[in-house]
């Protein structure tokens, strides 16, 4: 028998997610259209392409804190067993989805000798572990969460080397790289830890945590500060100043996401936490509902999954587009493990163009996202609904 607790919408939770959904639609825009070079390598960077990929920083471990806590409210609908089974099944799904339908939105091809495990990939495996986790106490699963997340940098000196055949293991788990069968290639962008512990530190947080929000964000982002400037622990790569202020506060912000440090997640869930808090507060202030532009925000963060998977084609289109614009060739875009984009394009293209097309391609996205909430709400609890 299900569970009859009430279940309530927090408003908060869809327009944070909502938000890091369509900041997240920039990176990937920029990812097709602006290929070469890492932005955050302060060698070739410049502040304004800095900027545009750290603000990105802040949607994938938001989206997995997010995904934890939605599990958790999904439990006040059922009970902990159809719980643990659903977080399996879509667990499961997302893998599938991940090696399949967004890896054909990448590279637009069907070649079937390299794939890639990014955000999705570790998405599905963290509700497959977290599946497991809820049937603890709570307790518990907050240490094993703040284990995972506050210890795991304690391993970085490890390599997947050491483990001999079982190497793969370490790479799935901690360290980036790929695994190779025959001729296929699986590249793990995003290993698992500590992006289990993300998720299982939101399960736990939706029990309680948003009434204690505006405590724990802001305290996240002092603990960043904090350990940041002392360069003790929490990420592999010190910060040291730079040629002026402007690079100095790069170097401090340029935290490392693969896999995510300590002090990556404090700096992106601290403040992430405390919007959360805020939005609350407003609301809870005279009953004062969410301001009107903020709807199509709320909106986005309703069907994360539907706009995700347009998105990311969309994203490889305008990387087309551009390529054919401007060499009449856009035969990379097709070809796997190339960094998503046509190698031709300069690493210099112009900002601007990328924030025309992200602002575009969000805007055509709104009609299909709102068309896909409709059919949710009218579902009458469609199970495979669920899974989008």
């Amino acid at each position: 028998m299900s569970s009859s607790r009430p279940f309530v919408r927090v408003e908060a939770i869809d327009l944070l997610r909502g938000l890091v959904m369509v900041v997240m639609a920039l990176d990937h825009v920029r990812d097709n259209m602006m290929p070469l070079g890492d932005p955050v390598d302060l060698a070739t960077t410049w502040p304004a392409l800095f900027f545009t990929r750290i603000v990105t920083h802040y949607c994938a471990p938001t989206f997995y804190f997010l995904a934890g806590v939605a599990a958790y409210y999904s439990s006040l609908k059922r009970t902990p067993a159809e719980v643990s089974r659903f977080l399996l099944s879509r667990g499961l799904w997302l893998v599938f989805l991940e090696l399949s339908v967004v890896r054909f939105g990448w590279y637009f091809t069907w070649n079937f000798t390299y794939f890639e495990g990014l955000t999705i990939w570790a998405l599905g495996w963290s509700m497959v572990a977290l599946a497991g986790l809820i049937r603890l106490p709570k307790w518990a699963l907050v240490a094993v969460g703040l284990t995972v997340v506050v210890g795991h940098n304690a391993l970085d000196g490890v390599k997947a080397e050491a483990f001999g055949p079982a190497g793969f293991l370490w790479t799935v788990l901690h360290a980036p790289g790929a695994i190779n069968v025959g001729s296929t290639t699986l590249w793990i962008a995003y290993p698992l830890i500590p992006w289990i512990g993300v998720m299982a530190l939101g399960y736990a947080f939706g029990a309680d945590g948003i009434r204690k929000a505006l405590r724990i964000g802001p305290a996240m982002i002092a603990g960043f500060v904090i350990l940041r400037f002392s360069n003790l622990y929490g990420d592999p790569h010190a910060w040291v100043v730079q040629k002026n202020a402007i690079y100095t506060v790069m170097a401090f912000l340029n935290c490392e996401k693969y896999p995510p440090s300590l002090l990556y997640l404090l700096m992106t869930l601290g403040p992430s936490i405390t919007i959360i808090g805020l939005v609350e507060w407003w609301r809870r202030e005279g009953t004062r509902t969410l301001p009107a532009f903020t709807r199509p925000i709320v909106l986005f963060g309703r069907v994360p999954m539907f706009y995700y998977l347009l998105h990311i084609n969309l994203a490889h289109l305008a990387g087309v587009a551009v390529a054919l614009y401007r060499f009449g060739d856009a035969h990379t875009l097709f070809e796997m493990g190339t960094a998503f984009g046509n190698q031709k394009l300069p690493s210099n293209s112009p900002l601007w163009a990328i924030y025309v097309v992200w602002i575009l391609m969000v805007a055509m996205l709104y009609p299909a996202c709102r068309w896909f909430a409709g059919v949710k709400a009218r579902g009458g609890g469609k199970v495979w609904l669920s899974y989008l």
